[in-house]
């Protein structure tokens, strides 16, 4: 019979649950412990809604040490190891307990405790971690938080190696890790080199001026060819293998149904992602998800209002070529949006589809011409090469046909691909944007083109990896405000109290606890027959 098998404290445990942390805490690591393992893994889950708030509301408050607090946290998983046998056990055990921190922290920013009560809470759990245990104690738990005194007699720097200084996933004294999973092979590869580009950009710029609080920003890719089924490998590959501190940039809307979850599910950031998809703009936000760029909904409406009002184009008239996956729905679902803001029937908006990652049309481009009346607008929400082949095969048949695309498309490489074809191809051929023109001449255009022509000689400047700049600098400006002592849950409060900044764009950005998108403004840019993108006004 073992140790935990002789003898049981749980009824003892739940007796004494009324008098609080300290108490409970130390009859659980001083005491021996025998109860059954699920015993066990109830007592540690109850400890983790005592425990995590304390630590959570003392890393909120900035005047408390941050060793006193890891020392703890430390401490405290190596009970959750002891207990749980498997790894997935001990996964959900640390879930639980950052969730009961995350709680600890909510409750000093919405002024449910103040710091000098956090601290009050914080020292009498140091008193009842720091003391001896009993000379009875029998357990192999009550050496982990204070080993009896024998076994300190014997090992005085205790049954765990001291912590680290850098406790944090993915922070080291001196880098800063980070995530990016996109289409680096591929049909759409491109896509994943300019965002990666963009950030490398921004990282080495910042890195070149001494980094981030003393540490440097290292960006890691992984390739998920924008398809859903790699993604959750990319990420686990990410988090766990390269030990990132957070995600940012990911490629795509089909691949973030399946990485938006993971994130939140282990409580990482998710920052700046590719994507104008409605699943990344929860009402209330999800804690985690921050987005620089306006919604696909936003920037579908903005055309729809611009074909219909500007270009007096009739409703009837206007089809959706689409992607058929999660991408092209979030962009449908704007068009429906816009012609529901008009008082107009969208149940009978044409949508042409195609197969993600394919440039197979043809079915696209024979339900365009079984339309009756003929089709005079087509919103498309696709990616470059897919829109160029649908171009290319509808421009003779409806010569004056207007051609809109969402950011996402890839301007540069669409401007390329209907290059090839011709002058006529690309000519009038409309893009959103998000950003800025890159021909123009704004501060943060300047300075992101210097940036380039640097750490990237012979890199074009391009509206993709412009994003992932801007994307970056606020992440690293977020960073900086959140100071040396970093973790997940800092950053998150930081960036939601970073509002009204500029950063030279033209528009003021900002987000808060119920605003996680930075920026509405969308740009509109037109082709000419050099293949080169003009500005035009949407309104």
């Amino acid at each position: 019979m073992t140790v935990l098998e002789e003898f049981s404290i749980l009824p003892f445990v739940r007796s004494l649950r009324s008098h609080g942390i300290s108490v409970l805490l130390g009859v659980l690591l001083t005491t021996a412990v025998a109860a059954a393992a699920g015993d066990n893994t109830a007592i540690v889950r109850d400890l983790a809604s005592r425990v995590g708030p304390v630590i959570g509301s003392a890393l909120a408050c900035p005047d408390i040490a941050r060793p006193r607090v890891q020392v703890i946290t430390d401490k405290f998983q190596a009970v959750i190891r002891e207990v749980a046998s498997s790894a997935a056990g001990q996964n959900d055990l640390t879930q639980l307990f950052k969730r009961y921190v995350a709680d600890g922290r909510n409750a000093v920013t919405t002024g449910k405790i103040d710091c000098k009560s956090a601290d009050h809470q914080l020292a009498d759990l140091e008193k009842t971690v720091s003391g001896p245990a009993p000379a009875s104690s029998r357990s192999s738990l009550s050496g982990v938080l204070a080993p009896p005194p024998a076994a300190a007699a014997t090992a005085p720097t205790a049954t765990l190696p001291p912590p680290s200084t850098n406790p944090v996933h993915g922070v080291t004294d001196n880098e800063i890790r980070f995530g990016i999973v996109a289409p680096f092979s591929g049909a759409s590869k491109a896509l994943g080199n300019q965002m990666k580009l963009g950030i490398d950009t921004a990282f080495d710029r910042v890195n070149d001026a001494g980094g981030v609080n003393g540490r440097k920003l290292k960006l890691i890719p992984a390739d998920d060819g924008y398809e859903p089924s790699r993604t959750i490998g990319a990420m686990t590959q990410l988090y766990e293998k390269d030990q990132v501190f957070g995600f940012i940039g990911n490629v795509g809307t089909p691949t973030a149904v399946v990485a938006v979850p993971y994130a939140l599910k282990h409580h990482i950031l998710f920052f700046g992602a590719f994507t104008g998809a409605g699943l990344l703009r929860n009402d209330p936000p999800d804690r985690y998800v921050f987005n620089y760029r306006p919604s696909y909904m936003e920037e579908t409406s903005e055309v729809v209002h611009y074909l219909i009002k500007v270009r007096r184009i009739p409703p009837r008239r206007i089809a959706v070529f689409a992607q058929q996956d999660a991408y092209g729905d979030a962009g449908f679902a704007g068009v429906a949006k816009a012609f529901r803001e008009l008082g107009l029937n969208y149940a009978e908006i044409p949508r042409l589809n195609y197969t993600r990652n394919t440039i197979d049309v043809d079915d696209a481009v024979s339900q365009l011409k079984r339309q009756r009346p003929p089709i005079k607008a087509v919103v498309m929400v696709a990616t470059y090469r897919a829109a160029a082949e649908f171009i290319e095969k509808t421009r003779g048949l409806y010569p004056d046909m207007i051609y809109t695309n969402v950011s996402f498309v890839g301007s540069t490489e669409l401007a390329a691909e209907l290059m090839l074809h011709g002058p006529r191809f690309a000519n009038g051929v409309i893009v959103t944007q998000v950003v800025p023109a890159v021909s123009g001449y704004s501060s943060a255009v300047l300075e992101y083109k210097s940036a380039l022509a640097k750490y990237f000689p012979g890199e074009e400047p391009d509206y993709v990896s412009l994003e992932g700049y801007i994307a970056s600098k606020i992440l690293i400006q977020a960073l900086k405000k959140a100071g040396r002592q970093l973790d997940t849950e800092k950053l998150v409060d930081t960036l939601e109290n970073m509002r009204h900044f500029d950063l030279g764009l033209g528009t003021s950005l900002g987000f808060g606890r119920s605003e996680h998108q930075a920026s509405h403004k969308i740009w509109g840019t037109a082709l000419n027959a050099s293949g080169k993108y003009q500005p035009i006004d949407l309104e």
